[in-house]
């Protein structure tokens, strides 16, 4: 699938699922901007794409403010004639349970993560426009925000919101034929290197192993290289006709989330009162409740692993 000629922006793209994705768009012919605010590990995916034969440069910044969306912008138009895509990966984590959490914890996390997606895919659309061009962009959401997780009020929030303001954006940009989605990845990351469940994932794949089918078909959970073909294909021509989707991707599988849907109407001639509701409506609710967050199955015996005693 080729997407030469094409410029991509990827933020957050020195290492993990941003550097996949890079790495991903580059071989498929697309030059890129990568992000991230570390210089040597921006540097470290550019080199990498460069020793492959594609062509990137580096902007090592923050996201979240207007004028680093900008100077995305315009290093993707000065170094390489335009703009076509862009992937908003960057975020961080400050993970504490609400009483813990600071007012600090929760804006650094809906700053990178909520507003970073809002400024540069503003500047992005404001590029696509000015230019005529079809452009694609492609939000990087969670499972934390389609479920919540305990510990993350400040994450499922911002990733939730993204998920929101890419059904919105679908609406408005459809007129340029600009598509918009949302990727929900579940991948091996730092994050899910520290969790015991995950272990026999990691360690199958730290030694360069398949990762068992249990985690790969059962769980969706993969390598970040798994989300990459994914990231290419909504970059691509032929990913045309799909907008304001939310995509899961993870190992072997792939998932299409639907929009939230009413599970439950009840009419009430003249309108409910708190007695009605407990008597007409709170028993069929009961009845319907929908879940919270991730219920992981058992781990297979062969998969378990115990701690080492120090």
């Amino acid at each position: 699938m080729s997407l030469q000629g094409k410029t991509a922006i990827v933020t957050g793209s020195g290492s993990g699922l941003g550097a996949a994705y890079a790495l991903a768009l580059a071989a498929a012919g697309a030059a890129v901007v990568v992000n991230d605010v570390s210089t040597e590990a921006a540097s470290a995916t550019v080199d990498a794409i460069r020793a492959a034969g594609g062509r990137a440069t580096a902007v090592v910044a923050p996201v979240g403010s207007s004028e680093t969306a900008q100077q995305l912008v315009d290093t993707a138009v000065a170094e390489f004639g335009g703009l076509d895509i862009l992937v908003t990966n960057a975020g961080i984590l400050r993970d504490k349970s609400l009483l813990k959490m600071t007012d600090d914890d929760f804006d650094q996390v809906i700053a990178v993560h909520l507003r970073g997606t809002f400024t540069c895919a503003r500047a992005a659309y404001a590029s696509f426009k000015e230019r005529g061009v079809a452009g694609r962009i492609i939000a990087i959401g969670s499972p934390t925000g389609q479920r919540g997780t305990f510990g993350q009020t400040n994450y499922a929030a911002a990733k939730a919101g993204i998920v929101g303001m890419v059904r919105t954006w679908a609406l408005e940009m459809a007129r340029s034929g600009v598509l918009v989605n949302a990727v929900i990845p579940v991948a091996a990351t730092a994050m899910t290197r520290t969790v015991p469940y995950f272990a026999a994932a990691i360690e199958a794949d730290d030694l360069g192993a398949a990762m068992p089918d249990f985690y790969r078909k059962d769980l969706g959970f993969g390598t970040a290289a798994d989300v990459s073909g994914l990231i290419v294909f909504l970059a691509s021509d032929e990913a045309a006709g799909i907008n304001g989707q939310v995509i899961g991707a993870g190992g072997d599988r792939l998932q299409l989330w639907s929009h939230p849907e009413p599970v439950l109407t009840a009419l009430h001639t003249g309108g409910w009162s708190a007695e009605a509701i407990a008597d007409d409506f709170a028993p069929a609710v009961r009845a319907e409740l929908q879940s919270v967050g991730e219920d992981f199955p058992p781990l297979p015996a062969e998969h378990v692993r115990t701690p080492v005693q120090a």
